[in-house]
This record gives C-alpha cells, structure tokens and sequence, in this order.
C-alpha cells in the first residue's frame, strides 16, 4: 500500500527539484552575455559649438551640425560608416564647398589580455572645394587600446587637406575615456600633428572634457587648445586658440 505521507514527501522533493533547477536556468541565463546579431547598424545625428578637428575649428568657431552611419559584422569585426559635417575652412581658403564628407572602412578585434586593436582607412571629400591643391585627403590608420585607453597612427597616402606636397604626413594621438561614476565619462587627449614639407604647420592639441548620456541625448564639454598660430580665418580669428566646446549628440 502506497502510504501517503510517501507521495506528500515525493511530490515536495519534485518541486523542489523543478524550483532548483528553474533558479539555475534564470541564473545562467542572467550570466550568459546577450547575444549580438551578425550585423548591426546605427545612425548618429550631432550639433556642436565649434567642430574641432585635431584641435583645429573648422567652421571659424561657429556651430556645426553632423551625423553619420555604421555598419558593423560582429562575427569577424569589418565595419564601414560614413559622416558628414558643415564646415567653413574650404570657403575660407577660397574654394567652394560647405560639407565635410568622410567614408571610412576597418577591422577591429582583440589581441588577448586586455590589449584590442583598429585598423582600417578613412577617406576625407570636401565636395567641389575647388582649392589650387585639392583638400580631398585619404589616410590609413592603426590603433592599440588596453582598458580606457588608446594610442593611435594616422599616415596620409595624399597632399593632407590642401598642403602643397604634404603627402606622408603623420598623425599620433593618445587618448583615455575613463568612467568616473554616475554615467559621467572623463575625456583626455593629446596629439601631434606633423605636415609633411611645412613645419611652421605643425603643432600638438590637447583636449580635457566630460561627457555623460542622459539617454534622450548625450552631451559633452570639453576644453580644447594647441601650441599653433598657423591657422587663421579671413576675419582674424586664430583657429587653434583654447576654447570651450558643447557638443549634444544621439544615436539610435
């Protein structure tokens, strides 16, 4: 005869088996990372005080607007994007022209230990910029990263925006995004920036700024600046001096 305190006793050891093996599956489940798809892609709209390039305005410390596309495939790490901004420096040098066009191409991975890698191209277009010596610049680029920060090279293929026999040109830059707690980010930078054949264009930028996602936008201040008084605008303005930048952006 089946007793029945036996059937309580093996029902009760069957739901507890269930609800511990339902809390393990919620538990994996929770410390199983989301899967991504293979392809993912993004839009990016941006308006800026001053659009700064290497710590150079390129719109005479006017306000710029700006937005983009990326395309990424997680499995192997290719991506491709492309950006476009309102700028004046073309204008100013004489040319037509109001649009930077950029169209870039990489791989991005990890090496292992922390250490992650970015190679690829990026191709500047200053749509009928009509300059002497055409501002339409390409160059390649490889950069290291461990944790918040980078090091990066850029090596122009062609004359770099505009400078008379300036290809080879070399760009090297550091850079830290550290989080500092409550969505707030700290953003440090440092460049060199070295012009082929004109020295008196060369200089170094450095940049100090904050930038934290408010989810309907994120929004960055920075302190930008340089060691340069080579480049000015038509009206007299030096266009590497020290400035403040607010930058309010989103992606989606």
């Amino acid at each position: 005869m089946n007793h029945p305190s036996k059937r309580i006793a093996l029902s009760s050891a069957l739901l507890f088996a269930c609800l511990a093996a339902g809390q393990v599956q919620a538990q994996e489940a929770a410390a199983a990372p989301e899967a991504k798809p293979d392809n993912e892609y993004s839009f990016n709209a941006a308006v800026t005080s001053d659009y700064r390039y290497r710590g150079i305005s390129q719109t005479r410390k006017k306000p710029a607007l700006q937005g983009g596309a990326d395309w990424v495939n997680n499995p192997t790490g290719f991506y491709a994007g492309t950006w476009l901004s309102t700028i004046k420096w073309v204008k100013d040098g004489g040319g037509d022209g109001s649009v930077e066009w950029d169209l870039y191409a990489g791989k991005r991975g990890e090496f292992g230990s922390g250490f992650t890698y970015d190679v690829g191209g990026l191709y500047y277009l200053y749509p009928s910029n009509s300059l002497p010596n055409s501002a339409n610049t390409f160059e390649l680029y490889g950069q290291v990263g461990y944790g918040p920060a980078t090091l990066k090279y850029s090596h122009s293929l062609t004359d770099l925006f505009g400078f008379t026999d300036s290809k080879n040109s070399q760009y090297l830059d550091a850079s830290v995004n550290q989080e500092l707690g409550e969505g707030f980010i700290l953003n440090l930078h440092v460049g060199r920036q070295e012009v082929k054949h004109n020295d008196a264009s060369s200089y170094t930028d450095w940049k100090v700024g904050i930038t934290k996602d408010f989810g309907i936008a994120t929004v960055s201040v920075a302190y930008i600046d340089t060691n340069t008084e080579a480049y000015f605008a038509p009206n007299g303005k030096n266009l590497g001096r020290s400035g403040a930048v607010l930058t309010v952006s989103k992606t989606f």
